[in-house]
């Protein structure tokens, strides 16, 4: 099997390669370094499965030309935009990195006939909804965020190619993930600031806000686990954990792992952090444990494993 995976060297991307090269897979891994990091990838670079391409996924012909030879058997979507506050500071940042990067795959897919495809979405295409279990059925979806519109718009642009062309593609909801090499986030903002000043915290928001944290790892499992066998037409799934973590939560396991004590936390009020941030929602996952998946680490687990990976 020969996979494509696009955003090879992000976050959620350079864990996903690792894992396909593990169990035999021939992988190409594309990405711009636009949010993706190389020491993430040149490890790789040894294996004679795997191939890197440093490539504008939303330059569609040198893209489709560049990947025209390449018999890829399925394509694992992960570019995007995923810094959901740069992004609403710029809305031309999701367009590009979120939307167009989706444009991009699919036409490659449409050009040379690849049939498979797993697209990585988000929670937040479910916009503000935080009095509702959000199941993927859920209809008249209202996304508060560039990125979660960009994300929903991908979506609905998946099931058109998807239908037009035969594909059988895969999506999952996940929400806020964690673990090793994160590159930005709460937790990533939470150890740098307290590096600088140990006895105090800025903190984004009241700290009620309270979401679930998956650990990449558990991720990574999911996806290989569902997409073994991709089935034909669309399947969406939410990707979580039953439990959440609150943002003085957060704060609380970061000060305990890092040795930081009677750190002051400056809250700058509000139930957002942002705009366009979402402040608590609740997935609905009888879908994804039906289908043979459960998370490993709860979100405080998650958390917590997340900091250590941080402070080594």
């Amino acid at each position: 099997m020969k996979a494509l995976v696009t955003g090879g060297a992000g976050f959620i991307g350079s864990h996903l390669v690792k894992r396909l090269l593990d169990e035999g897979y021939e992988v190409i891994c594309v990405d711009n370094f636009t949010l993706g990091n190389k020491e993430n990838v040149d490890k790789f670079s040894s294996n004679d499965k795997y191939k890197f391409y440093e490539l504008n996924i939303n330059d569609n012909e040198s893209f489709c030309e560049a990947l025209k030879d390449e018999k890829i058997d399925i394509v694992y979507h992960l570019a995007a935009n995923s810094d959901i506050q740069k992004g609403g500071q710029n809305p031309e940042v999701d367009y590009e990195d979120t939307f167009m990067t989706t444009r991009g795959v699919l036409e490659l897919m449409r050009r040379n006939g690849i049939k498979n495809l797993f697209f990585s979405s988000t929670s937040a295409i479910y916009g503000n909804e935080s009095d509702k279990l959000l199941s993927e059925n859920l209809g008249g979806l209202l996304p508060i965020s560039y990125y979660g519109g960009a994300k929903y718009a991908s979506e609905n642009f998946i099931a058109s190619y998807s239908y037009m062309n035969d594909f059988n593609t895969m999506i999952f909801r996940f929400p806020n993930v964690i673990g090793p090499n994160l590159t930005h986030g709460v937790i990533y903002d939470f150890t740098k600031r307290l590096k600088d000043n140990p006895s105090e915290l800025k903190i984004l928001g009241d700290g009620t806000q309270t979401k679930p944290y998956v650990y990449v790892l558990d991720l990574v499992d999911c996806i290989m686990h569902m997409t073994k066998d991709i089935k034909k037409g669309i399947q969406i799934y939410n990707v979580g954990v039953e439990t959440a973590t609150s943002v003085t939560r957060i704060a609380d396991i970061v000060c305990e792992e890092l040795g930081y004590k009677n750190v002051k936390y400056n809250y700058t009020g509000g139930n957002v952090g942002w705009k366009g941030d979402v402040p608590k929602f609740q997935y609905d996952l009888t879908k994804i444990h039906e289908a043979g998946w459960t998370a490993s680490h709860t979100s405080d687990e998650a958390v917590r494993e997340t900091v250590r990976s941080l402070k080594k």
